[in-house]
C-alpha cells in the first residue's frame, strides 16, 4: 500500500496564533444520567444518504438546569474559530460501505461557499472503523486520501480543518478504554492520523464526537493516551478533547451521569498545553438537537453559563463545536444570543461551529446547504457574527 502523506508546511496565521491553550489536570468517572431517557443517535440520516428528520439527528443529550452567568464584559469581540460541521463521510452504518450509496464527502464547492460567507474553519467527521479497518492496523488508503484532499483544499484557502472520529469514543460498537478497545487501539489510531498532519498548523485534532454512557475516568484516561500519542510524533496541532455525556455544555457541573465532567476533565494533560475543551449546545427542550422549536430567546446564554464559568475559573479554553436552532424566530433569537454569548465571553470560548452543512443533508431542519441558489434563512443570523 503506497504511503499517504498530507504533510505541509505550517503558515502563519492570526488564527492560531490567537489561540491559547493550557495545561490541566483531570480524571473522573460518569454513568449515563439515570433522569433522561433520550437515547443517542448518530448526528446523520437515517436512510442512508436521504434526508434526515428533525427526530433522527443529531443525537440525545442529558439536560439539566442553567445556570445564569454574567459576561466579563460587553463587548463583542470576534473569536478566531468560526464555521461549520460539514457532514457526510460518517453516515450509514455499513463497513466499509460504499460511496454514493452509504456514505458522501463534502465538496469543495461547499468549502468555497462557507469560505465566501466569512467562515474560516471546518469540522470534518469520519467514520474511525472507515478509516482504520482493525485494531491496529494501517489507515484505509482511499478514505484517508479522500479525506486528506479535503483538508488540503481548506488549508490552502487559509482555513482550519478539525478532524473528528464521529465514533462517540466507540470502536465497532465497544467504548474506548474497556478491555474491547483498550486506550492502545485508540492511542494508536492518533498516532497514525497525527503523522500526516504533523507539521500543518491549519489543522486540528478532535479525539471524538460526544462521549457518552461510560465513566468519565475511563474516557479521561483514553483522552489522555491519544494526546500522548500524537504529541509522541511531534505534533504540536492544536487537539479538542469533548466531555463525557455528550458533552453537553449545559450538564458540565451535573453529575446526573456520574462524576461531572467540571471535577474529571481537570485531569486531562498536555504536554505542550495546546488543548481546547470541546462542548456541544442545543436549545430543544431536552438539549438533544432533535426538534426545531428553542426553548427561549436566552436558551442558549443560559446552557452555556456552567461550561462558561468552569473555564474561566480554571483558566482554560473552549470551543463549542456544535450548534443549531431552526427556521423560526424564536429559534432566531436564541441563536443570535448564544453566539453574542460566545464572543462576549472571547476571554474563555475560542469559537463554534454550526450544526451542519454538507450536500447528504437535504432538508434537514439545521442545514445550511444552499437551495435552488438561496441561502439558508439562518446564514443571516449568523452572518453579523462573521465579519472580522
Amino acid at each position: 500500500m503506497a504511503k499517504i502523506s498530507f504533510v505541509r508546511e505550517p503558515q502563519p496565521r492570526a488564527l492560531l496564533s490567537s489561540v491559547l491553550a493550557f495545561l490541566v489536570s483531570a480524571c473522573g468517572s460518569e454513568p449515563p444520567d439515570p433522569s433522561t431517557s433520550q437515547a443517542p443517535s448518530t448526528n446523520e440520516p437515517a436512510s442512508p444518504m436521504a434526508a434526515p428528520s428533525a427526530s433522527t439527528s443529531p443525537p440525545s443529550r442529558p439536560q439539566t438546569a442553567g445556570t445564569t452567568n454574567s459576561p466579563t464584559t460587553s463587548e463583542n469581540r470576534a473569536v478566531p474559530y468560526r464555521g461549520i460541521n460539514l457532514a457526510g463521510a460518517e453516515f450509514g452504518s455499513a463497513i466499509p460501505g460504499r460511496e454514493g450509496l452509504d456514505y458522501s464527502f463534502p465538496t469543495t464547492t461547499a468549502i468555497d461557499y462557507y469560505l465566501s460567507k466569512g467562515m474560516n474553519t471546518f469540522r470534518i467527521g469520519f467514520k474511525w472503523e472507515r478509516m482504520q479497518r482493525a485494531a491496529y492496523g494501517p489507515l484505509d488508503e482511499d478514505y484517508t486520501k479522500k479525506i486528506g484532499a479535503l483538508v488540503t483544499y481548506a488549508s490552502s484557502r487559509g482555513a482550519t480543518v478539525i478532524l473528528e472520529p464521529h465514533n462517540f469514543a466507540r470502536y465497532y460498537g465497544s467504548t474506548v478504554g474497556s478491555p474491547q478497545v483498550p486506550n492502545a487501539v485508540f492511542a494508536n489510531f492518533w498516532s497514525r492520523l497525527a503523522q500526516l498532519w504533523i507539521r500543518d498548523a491549519h489543522v486540528a485534532f478532535n479525539l471524538v464526537n460526544e462521549p457518552h454512557d461510560m465513566p468519565t475516568e475511563q474516557w479521561v484516561g483514553s483522552a489522555n493516551s491519544a494526546i500522548q500519542a500524537i504529541r509522541q510524533t511531534g505534533s504540536r496541532n492544536v487537539i479538542l478533547v469533548p466531555g463525557n455525556a455528550w458533552t453537553g455544555a449545559h450538564s458540565w457541573a451535573s453529575n446526573g451521569y456520574g462524576t461531572p465532567n467540571s471535577v474529571a476533565m481537570l485531569k486531562v494533560t498536555d504536554p505542550i498545553n495546546n488543548i481546547l475543551f470541546e462542548a456541544h449546545q442545543y436549545m430543544d427542550a431536552d438539549s438533544s438537537g432533535t426538534s426545531d422549536t428553542c426553548l427561549g430567546a436566552t436558551v442558549g446564554s443560559t446552557r452555556l453559563a456552567p461550561f462558561i464559568s468552569w473555564l474561566r475559573a480554571n483558566k482554560l479554553k473552549g470551543l463549542i463545536g456544535e450548534l443549531a436552532g431552526g427556521r423560526n424566530q424564536q429559534c432566531y433569537a436564541a441563536v443570535t444570543d448564544m453566539l453574542t454569548t460566545i464572543h462576549t465571553n472571547a476571554d474563555v470560548l475560542t469559537g463554534w461551529l454550526w450544526w451542519a452543512g454538507g450536500p447528504a443533508w437535504q432538508d434537514y431542519v439545521f442545514t445550511l446547504e444552499p437551495t435552488g441558489g438561496k441561502d439558508r434563512p439562518q446564514m443571516a443570523v449568523l452572518s453579523p457574527f462573521l465579519k472580522e
